[in-house]
């Protein structure tokens, strides 16, 4: 499988000599789902920071559509969208304006906002909004505003951190159709989230984390053979047994 994110023996973390994360190593394949689960403080933020270029690696490597950050910053940045976890929007620019930036900034063309931008405010509720400033919305409506955006240029990868997170259940269900619906279109998606139940109905294959090292990671049933585990046990039950008892190991 062609793969849109490598992530080969990284180690890094806030400090030098210091990792907070080591030797972490995955792949995303084009068209696939992949989840990034582990307690708080396993790693997870640590590492989409490195992905995403907010973070210098220490020691290792990672490639976005084939290229790392130093080797094309432009190329490497928009092949990526990332939601973060909490909505950071202007409060001077309502929802309609955040995303006319964001065309701006990436390209599109006119006509390719209006249909794109359009679809996006029905899919969400939000086309009687489109008008109002960021400071007036709701934590879930900000949520909202971030997904759009992010869905709107159609990258090949997006890194979407806590994604149901303030969202209500219509904001959660049209947000899986249209990861679906984008996954069928060849993106791809590194999903970092404690909503098991709801990834594992959606994921192709995980990557467990525990104290800034991979416990496992493969498909649900790889990675419940790592765990020990038979054959009908649920991401939730493999999640306990390699990181909510401490028993996890590496790969």
């Amino acid at each position: 499988m062609e793969s849109v994110l490598t992530v080969e023996g990284l180690y890094g973390g806030y400090l030098y000599r210091k990792p907070v994360i080591r030797n972490i190593s995955f792949a995303v394949g084009k068209g696939e789902m992949v989840g990034l689960v582990g307690l708080n403080g396993a790693g997870k933020s640590t590492t989409i920071k490195h992905i995403l270029g907010l973070m210098t690696p220490e020691q290792g490597e990672i490639r976005v559509n084939g290229t790392t950050l130093e080797e094309n910053p432009e190329g490497y940045r928009r092949s990526l969208a990332f939601v973060p976890e909490s909505p950071e929007l202007y409060e001077e620019l309502t929802i309609r304006e955040h995303l006319e930036l964001t065309a701006r900034v990436y390209g599109l063309d006119r006509g390719e906002f209006a249909a794109r931008s359009e679809e996006l405010l029905k899919l969400f509720r939000m086309t009687e909004k489109a008008g109002s400033f960021s400071r007036h919305l709701s934590k879930g409506m900000r949520q909202k505003v971030m997904l759009m955006n992010a869905f709107l240029i159609q990258a090949p990868l997006y890194i979407i951190d806590e994604p149901f997170l303030g969202l209500d259940p219509l904001g959660i269900r049209s947000l899986l159709e249209l990861m679906a619906a984008f996954k069928a279109k060849g993106c791809s998606f590194l999903i970092s989230s404690h909503i098991l139940s709801t990834i594992e109905k959606y994921c192709d294959r995980y990557v467990v984390l525990d104290r800034g090292e991979t416990a496992a990671r493969g498909t649900l049933a790889e990675i419940r053979a790592q765990a020990g585990l038979p054959g009908d046990a649920g991401l939730d039950d493999v999640f306990f047994r390699l990181a909510g008892s401490g028993e996890g190991g590496g790969l």
